[in-house]
């Protein structure tokens, strides 16, 4: 007889499977109706609003909430920050994830999916902007596979692989960091073709600049929201270096992000005083922008600033996730709610709840290819067989 306890049966039905698996089959019956009927079965999309849900969430707030990988990465590896070693793979995981979930969800707004390598192949548009975000998104994608293929090596035990990816780690960093800094401020200047369509506060030759300031802002506080979340939901696969990191993660992080977002309010109003906008700010828009600019930016700075001030993990936690919101509430002004804005309000684009569930199917599958690799893949501790990195 042996005196070892018998392992618990482990449970399939938790409720994290239950949601997820409902969200997953209708997710999988919408796709099959999208595909074979079309756009128009499943959105409210017109020739007015041809960009609705799908881009503005799965791919302007996707791509700009999957900034923590270059941001994580160039912090300590360009910049030489070592004492944030433990962020920079869940970082890399997270990126990798977000921007694959943003190459798939084009794949449904893309009225012909199947002639997406086309631009790449046939007809090679290198003066359009959307060229050159498709090259840059497609080339980080790539970037973020090798960055997050080490773990994935040590977990087959592919030693040598592992070793040589390693040796590339600065290049991968760079090429990131160049490939990063391209196409998020690119996204930006997609709208400056549109000065008639948005509405001028949010409208600006800067904008492919707040674009990029505000994907440093997103990547800073996802590392610190999926930081806070990763100690919660799976502090069992953590070592003692992980744990022992989480404060100085959020510190650090924090106190970065608390500038970013001070010097982005002064650039932004500055940007009003070059346009001479100050007009616009007594209209109903106006006080929607100041609710942005001052709920959304000046007091997650602030609350930041106090966090780190008083080192209260907990406020940083919450200004993150407050952050993060007003990133997508910045990028849904700027793709939707600002868009179009003087159509009246029968003529407006509102999502079809099929827009919304699909959205919602997406951002489900992220989270379970999360949780399968982080629970299985050296991600959250150093693996015992290899030098950390």
């Amino acid at each position: 007889m042996t005196t070892t306890p018998a392992r618990p049966p482990k449970r399939y039905l938790t409720p994290f499977n239950v949601v997820a698996g409902i969200i997953v089959l209708v997710g999988l019956i919408l796709t099959v109706l999208r595909f074979t009927q079309g756009l128009g079965a499943v959105t409210r999309l017109s020739d007015n609003y041809p960009w609705g849900l799908w881009i503005s969430f799965d791919l302007l707030v996707g791509v700009a909430l999957a900034a923590g990988g270059y941001v994580t990465s160039a912090a300590v590896y360009i910049f030489g920050l070592k004492r944030y070693q433990a962020a920079v793979r869940p970082a890399i995981l997270t990126g990798f994830l977000g921007y694959a979930l943003v190459v798939l969800a084009l794949h449904y707004d893309v009225g012909r999916p199947w002639r997406l390598p086309y631009p790449f192949l046939i007809s090679r548009g290198t003066t359009s902007l959307l060229f050159e975000v498709a090259a840059c998104v497609a080339l980080y994608l790539t970037v973020l596979f090798v960055e997050y293929s080490p773990a994935a090596m040590e977990w087959l035990g592919m030693k040598r692989a592992r070793n040589l990816v390693v040796r590339l780690t600065l290049v991968l960093t760079i090429l990131g960091v160049i490939l990063s800094t391209l196409h998020q401020s690119s996204l930006g200047a997609l709208f400056l073709i549109a000065p008639a369509k948005l509405h001028p506060l949010w409208y600006s030759s800067y904008i492919p600049i707040y674009f990029f300031i505000t994907s440093i802002i997103a990547g800073l506080s996802m590392v610190i929201f999926e930081s806070g979340l990763s100690h919660r939901f799976f502090k069992h696969k953590m070592d003692a270096g992980h744990l022992a990191a989480k404060t100085d993660v959020m510190l650090g992080f924090g106190k970065a992000a608390a500038w970013v977002l001070a010097g982005y309010f002064f650039i932004k109003v500055i940007g009003i005083a070059v346009d001479d906008n100050w007009h616009y700010l007594a209209t109903g828009y106006g006080a929607w922008y100041l609710v942005e600019l001052i709920g959304f930016v000046a007091l997650p700075a602030f609350a930041y600033a106090v966090g780190v001030r008083e080192k209260n993990t907990v406020v940083i936690r919450w200004t993150a996730a407050w952050t993060v919101l007003g990133i997508v509430i910045n990028r849904f002004n700027i793709s939707l709610i600002a868009f179009n804005w003087y159509l009246p309000a029968e003529e407006r684009y509102f999502p079809h709840w099929m827009e919304i569930a699909i959205s919602l199917f997406i951002v489900t599958l992220g989270v379970i290819a999360f949780r399968f690799i982080v629970t299985r893949m050296p991600i959250l501790y150093a693996h015992p067989d290899y030098d950390a990195h």
